[in-house]
């Protein structure tokens, strides 16, 4: 028999929930800098060095590394956590794949230069920024959940509409991937290309699908 201490977050100095905020700033930070360079570069702008972009991400993904290792370092025992362990741990993993997916889609993109088609230009940029929104939306159902389980907050339907809203984007991202990549298939292109915007694409999906995976996490933090 598992016990819970719902209202743990309010006794102690800080909750290992706490954390998960952090971690998801660095998240935060990685997707703006990621989908402001990456409009540019589809748009043929002139654009921030390809180089000097991987080298913020990578900088901006070790520390996210290290305030996760920070938070499973310093777990509490299962009696005191304010959720279940296997399902916060399943979070953090997650939400760190949400930014492992945005580092692949930069190296698919960065492997070989490859010119976005201008008949594609705008549905990549659409794209990225349903990515964007639905990666933004996590923030504050995140922060729901953490004010329910600390007994912060009893608002458990304004906690589940910000799930609600992620799940929506993401289910936007799907079908904005499923068309741009029919649209891809069609080109009459070289193959590289088609093969590396193809894998850049689903980069960007699977963001949208670890930040679904995270709400699925939430729900059950929250589940009676």
């Amino acid at each position: 028999m598992t016990i819970r201490l719902p209202f743990f977050g309010l006794l102690a100095n800080r909750s290992p929930m706490d954390g998960l905020t952090e971690h998801y700033d660095k998240i935060a930070e990685c997707i703006a800098t990621i989908d402001e360079s990456l409009e540019c570069y589809v748009s043929g702008g002139v654009c921030r060095e390809f180089e000097d972009l991987l080298r913020t991400i990578d900088d901006i993904e070790n520390h996210a590394d290290k305030i996760k290792r920070n938070i499973r370092n310093h777990l509490p025992r299962g009696l005191f956590m304010p959720v279940d362990k296997t399902t916060f741990l399943n979070y953090t993993k997650s939400q760190d794949n949400i930014l492992d997916s945005a580092q692949d889609a930069l190296h698919w993109l960065g492997m070989r230069k490859v010119g976005i088609p201008e008949e594609v230009q705008k549905d990549v940029i659409f794209l990225l920024d349903a990515v964007a929104r639905t990666t933004v939306l996590l923030g504050p159902a995140l922060k729901a959940t953490i004010s329910l389980v600390h007994g912060a907050s009893i608002d458990r339907e304004g906690t589940k509409d910000c799930f609600r809203k992620v799940r929506e984007e993401r289910e936007n991202v799907r079908k904005l991937k499923n068309e741009l990549e029919r649209k891809v298939y069609a080109m009459d292109i070289d193959f590289k290309d088609i093969y590396q915007l193809l894998h850049f694409i689903d980069c960007l999906d699977k963001m949208g699908h670890n930040t679904e995976n995270c709400v699925d996490q939430l729900r059950v933090m929250i589940a009676r």
